[in-house]
C-alpha cells in the first residue's frame, strides 16, 4: 500500500445565493393596526429569525404616540410588541434579544418592571438599554426584539 500522508486535497466550496434564495418576509399588520407612519414593516423574517421593528406607545387604531405615564406607555409599547408576535405566530418566550430605548433613566425601573411581565422567568433574552434624548413621536420609551423562529 502507498504512503499518501504527503498528499493534500484542496476543495474551493463557495456557497452562493441569489437573492431569491434567501428568504425573508416583510411583515405589516393588515387592517391598518399600528399603521407604520415612517416607510418600515412591522417585522421582518430572515431565515429563522424575526426582527421586530421598534414599537412606541402608539395607539394601534390612530398610530398617535400616547403621552401618559411611563407605566402606560410601557404597558403599550408590550401590547403593541405582543399584536406584531401574535401576527408573525410567535411569542415573547422565543425573544433572543431585546434593547430598550428611554429617554430619561428615572424611568428604568417602572419599565423593567413591566417589561418583565410580559417574559416567563425560563425564557429571559438577551437585553440592551439605551438612554436617548428623544424618541419618536415624543415618546418616552421604544422597544425592539429579535425572535429566534426556527425548531
Amino acid at each position: 500500500m502507498q504512503n499518501l500522508d504527503h498528499i493534500m486535497l484542496w476543495y474551493d466550496v463557495t456557497v452562493h445565493r441569489t437573492e431569491s434564495e434567501i428568504m425573508l418576509e416583510y411583515i405589516t399588520l393588515p387592517n391598518q393596526v399600528l399603521p407604520p407612519v415612517a416607510p418600515y414593516s412591522h417585522a421582518v423574517r430572515a431565515g429563522d429569525f424575526l426582527f421586530v421593528t421598534g414599537q412606541l406607545a402608539e395607539n394601534p387604531e390612530t398610530g398617535e404616540v400616547i403621552k401618559g405615564a411611563i407605566e402606560q406607555q410601557t404597558q403599550q409599547v408590550m401590547e403593541n410588541l405582543k399584536l406584531v408576535l401574535n401576527h408573525a405566530k410567535t411569542s415573547f418566550n422565543r425573544v433572543v434579544m431585546a434593547r430598550i430605548f428611554v429617554t430619561d433613566f428615572r424611568y428604568y425601573e417602572t419599565v423593567n418592571t413591566i417589561y418583565a411581565s410580559y417574559f416567563q422567568a425560563e425564557h429571559l433574552p438577551c437585553r440592551t438599554t439605551v438612554g436617548v434624548m428623544g424618541l419618536a413621536g415624543l415618546g418616552d420609551v421604544e422597544i425592539d426584539l429579535i425572535v429566534y423562529c426556527g425548531d
